[in-house]
């Protein structure tokens, strides 16, 4: 997701404050590269999902591992720091379940989870179910990503962090 050589262009020729914040907006952007690979450094996964205060980060060895496993993982890379992650499970077909998506803090409100969001939804285009398990602070956001509250249905788990 690359800036192209017009926006660089127009974003160093105006001169207005507003236009100087998206020049960096984009330039952040532009740094910004989406890799589908299975193996993440372990030290880089635990600290995206710490800053995040996710549970999972307490789980080192395992949460590697459970990502190795997803049918589908999309990492975004700023040079060689992990700034963010999303996983899919999937039965390949039919149902796909949007398992976790991170960004660190300070890459937040960017685009990147738009992104990773949009990269793994192509990615089951036609599948009859597409859920995901949606924090109260995080509704809006999945909005914005075209999902919609699930009628009458209502989330159900067996839960073994203390993070929700």
């Amino acid at each position: 997701m690359g800036a192209g050589r017009g926006e660089g262009t127009f974003a160093a020729s105006v001169q207005t404050p507003a236009a100087r914040s998206l020049r960096v907006r984009r330039t952040v952007r532009s740094r910004i590269h989406y890799r589908e690979v299975r193996d993440l450094p372990r030290a880089a996964v635990v600290q995206l999902y710490r800053a995040n205060g996710w549970s999972s980060a307490r789980k080192p060895v395992k949460l590697p591992r459970a990502l190795r496993h997803s049918h589908t993982l999309i990492s975004a890379w700023d040079g060689d720091k992990l700034v963010g992650l999303g996983n899919t499970l999937s039965d390949g077909h039919l149902v796909v379940y949007y398992s976790h998506l991170l960004v660190l803090p300070e890459y937040q409100g960017r685009g990147i989870g738009r992104r990773i969001v949009r990269m793994l939804k192509a990615n089951y285009r036609g599948f009859h179910q597409h859920v995901l398990l949606a924090d109260a602070k995080s509704v809006a956001f999945w909005e914005r990503c075209g999902f919609k509250r699930a009628g009458k249905t209502q989330p159900m788990w067996i839960y073994a962090g203390h993070d929700h």
